[in-house]
């Protein structure tokens, strides 16, 4: 199974257990087949980068399958949960897990620095964005790249954010059948906010999430970058979503 949501990351849910958390996390985020993730594992190649720092790491899914081809890995998430499933992978134990966001780059360096699954549309307010921006700068060794994606906001992409487009009921390991949907709440451009609800059949309990993107169009990502010291080497197009992500290279 492939699986990407809409953050393309685990959300954090509302007044959750860790423990279902967790095993959510396996269920639903855990997919070894990540088409998206492919590329980056290029891309580390094609710049002869060493080491690699996976901001936002979710799950640490690619983390992992950098680390088992060799490359110094340091994973980078706020949600514990996702941590906590990230280091019962295999080679769970070549990475340096840290539990926080982009302020704990701060002393740290690589070759590349990358953003997968839309993380970079957390960041809501320019001040968030600018910070993680010149975070990451001060963060990369000379000649390193800063890599990550967003959604083209031209796409439209939350018109299909809804129940019918979006269902899914799948086998979560230790928990049972999960049903899952998403719903658009509301739409004020640049801001887009959704919610993901899971239903559990085993005992109807229901948890969901909200969340809010902040979706950016091309110039002023470039514009950002370069207020962050940073410079536009090029912007691709995500292989897996073609026409519908841009995917910026930086130094």
């Amino acid at each position: 199974m492939y699986c990407r949501s809409i953050a393309d990351r685990p959300v954090v849910f509302n007044a959750s257990p860790k423990t279902r958390k967790s095993q959510l996390y396996i269920g639903v985020y855990n997919s070894p087949d990540r088409r998206d993730l492919v590329s980056y594992l290029a891309i580390a190649d094609e710049f002869g980068a060493h080491s690699v720092i996976d901001l936002g790491c979710g799950t640490g899914n690619l983390a992992c399958r950098l680390a088992a081809r060799g490359f110094e890995v340091v994973g980078i998430d706020p949600a514990v949960a996702s941590l906590d499933v990230a280091k019962r992978k295999a080679y769970a134990d070549r990475v340096r897990w840290i539990m926080g966001t982009a302020a704990q780059l701060e002393g740290l360096h690589a070759d590349l620095i990358i953003m997968t699954g839309n993380v970079a549309q957390v960041f809501v307010t320019d001040e968030e964005w600018m910070a993680t921006l010149r975070a990451c700068r001060d963060a990369l060794r000379p000649d390193g790249r800063l890599v990550f994606e967003v959604r083209d906001p031209t796409a439209e992409a939350w018109k299909g954010w809804n129940r019918e487009q979006s269902y899914k009921a799948i086998e979560a390991p230790g928990i049972g059948m999960v049903e899952s949907w998403v719903e658009l709440m509301n739409v004020q451009l640049p801001l887009v906010s959704f919610r993901h609800t899971f239903v559990f059949r085993k005992d109807g309990s229901v948890m969901t999430s909200k969340s809010t993107l902040q979706f950016r169009s091309r110039s002023e990502i470039a514009e950002t970058l370069s207020r962050a010291g940073l410079t536009v080497e090029s912007v691709r197009d995500a292989p897996d979503r073609p026409g519908l992500e841009f995917v910026f290279i930086a130094h």
